[in-house]
């Protein structure tokens, strides 16, 4: 009695291959709904915004990830010299730029 427990046992735990593909099936559906809905766009926005800040130029007026806003007065493969005020300059790594203001037209009431 005890071996056929046994017996029954052992082949009620090995899963069939039509079993094991059908638990598989929805595991691999959420990671290709993740990978199409959240990572490939968030790859996609970290390229363009490290192209966009490959391009900083000398002149652009930029804004930093801890928010301030100055002009590119300097750059460097690494760093970027700002000029925030009057006689206020910082040094910022290129990174920490978070976006570039583009230049704006003429004011209306002026």
């Amino acid at each position: 009695m005890t071996i056929d427990l046994l017996a029954a046992a052992a082949g009620a735990g090995a899963p069939s291959g039509a079993a094991f593909w059908l638990n598989i099936v929805p595991i691999v559906g959420m990671i290709a709904i993740f990978w199409f809905l959240i990572i490939a766009p968030q790859m996609k926005k970290q390229k363009e915004h490290q192209a966009k800040i490959a391009g900083v130029k000398k002149g652009d007026q930029v804004v930093t990830a801890g928010g301030l806003v100055g002009k590119v007065v300097k750059v460097d493969d690494v760093y970027v010299e700002l000029d925030l005020g009057p006689n206020v300059r910082v040094k910022a790594i290129k990174a920490t730029l978070g976006d570039i203001i583009p230049p704006a037209g003429k004011p209306a009431n002026d």
